[in-house]
């Protein structure tokens, strides 16, 4: 059978995405992708092996890794002083990326500044963004300009309390698409941190596979109303729920790991790892629990096995635990799992935000019990 071969455009189209024919030839030009055959025509001929490593490039690019730790991570020889080096590379550009990202924090809290001003500083904040088009910055005397214009912007907050909601107005990015019950929630988490982009991370389970619920909201609010038992993973975490409401709703609180003298992730994944009473603990969790975990990976990643196992059927898993290489790996595995789920994504997340998630559906049920809004993306309301 004669060997098909592939020209540069097909080569693309069976990559898909955004690749192009150009950046092709700059990964020719790099050494990335080797150079292809020609045919007699000199058009360059290429193999499904070509297809593979140009999918394995996109893909990594994507993550974020540069054309030049590509390079070293596709090369066939291994080795500890190879892969010590593309270490210290790669934590150089971490290193590097954080700066960019302190930046942009600055950057960001800079445009806070001036747009998440509430009514009572309006006039304020149009004298300020009148001053910002003057200013001359260049100099020591431009500086303390700017000192002065942003002393002058936080000296009207001591005239009244700060307006939360109007300030969010300004900042959030368009949730038109989402429920009025998913954007309180995401409202709540954000003002929990203050930190805005944090909407991007969150992740919410919607809709339904094949007979089974997977929407987040409809999950909660179900098994609320049924007066369910909410597991905190750890006592600050339970420390954090609302306590009040969930008695109102008659659902009984419970710590995992109930060990007082907890106070970190890094000890709470300690003693979950080690103490097998919380692993067992975690399998005799009741069917139809809501799950909340803010602290320890570890927990997370268990229940997902026992999930996995068939061994814990929670109608909810509020998955958050810090961490910087289990708990973006348990997290993954969680939006997986097919449970009904809310988790935030890579290494954000924590106790507080946990508890606020599950706090914030408790309230929205209370307060607007007879809200549909999140179902009509599921088209449940005749089920």
């Amino acid at each position: 059978m004669k060997n098909q071969h592939l020209t540069i455009k097909e080569l693309t189209e069976a990559v898909g995405g955004d690749t192009t024919p150009r950046m092709v030839r700059h990964y020719h030009t790099l050494g990335l992708l080797p150079q292809p055959p020609r045919s007699a025509g000199n058009y360059r001929l290429y193999s499904q092996q070509d297809v593979q490593q140009l999918r394995q490039i996109v893909a990594l690019k994507q993550q974020g890794f540069q054309l030049s730790h590509i390079q070293q991570l596709l090369q066939s020889e291994s080795g500890v002083n190879v892969e010590q080096t593309l270490i210290t590379q790669l934590q150089q550009q971490y290193r590097t990326v954080i700066q960019q990202l302190t930046r942009l924090r600055q950057t960001a809290t800079a445009l806070e500044g001036v747009l998440g001003r509430d009514l009572n500083c309006q006039t304020i904040q149009a004298e300020a963004i009148a001053q910002l088009r003057l200013l001359e910055a260049k100099t020591q005397d431009g500086l303390e300009e700017l000192e002065e214009l942003w002393h002058s912007l936080d000296a009207e907050t001591t005239a009244h309390p700060e307006a939360f909601q109007e300030s969010l107005q300004r900042l959030l990015p368009d949730l038109s698409n989402r429920s009025e019950i998913e954007v309180d929630l995401l409202s709540k988490l954000v003002l929990a941190c203050g930190d805005v982009s944090l909407i991007q991370f969150v992740r919410l389970s919607r809709g339904i596979l094949g007979d089974r619920l997977q929407d987040a909201i409809a999950a909660a609010r179900d098994a609320l109303k049924r007066g369910c038992q909410v597991v905190g993973d750890v006592p600050t975490v339970v420390a954090a729920l609302d306590q009040t409401r969930l008695a109102h709703l008659q659902c009984p609180i419970k710590t995992l790991i109930a060990d007082p003298h907890i106070t970190n992730a890094a000890e709470a994944e300690e003693a979950f790892w080690h103490d097998e009473q919380w692993k067992e603990r975690l399998r005799q969790l009741p069917a139809g629990c809501i799950l909340v975990i803010g602290y320890a990976p570890s927990v997370l990643m268990a229940a997902c096995d026992l999930i996995e196992q068939g061994h814990l059927q929670p109608t909810l898993v509020i998955g958050m635990p810090i961490g910087f290489s289990h708990a973006p790996a348990a997290k993954r595995r969680l939006v997986r799992s097919g449970i009904p789920h809310i988790t935030i994504e890579g290494t954000l997340g924590g106790g507080l935000l946990a508890a606020v998630a599950l706090n914030a559906l408790v309230e929205s049920l209370l307060e607007k019990p007879n809200c549909h809004c999140y179902l009509t993306s599921l088209d449940l309301s005749e089920k």
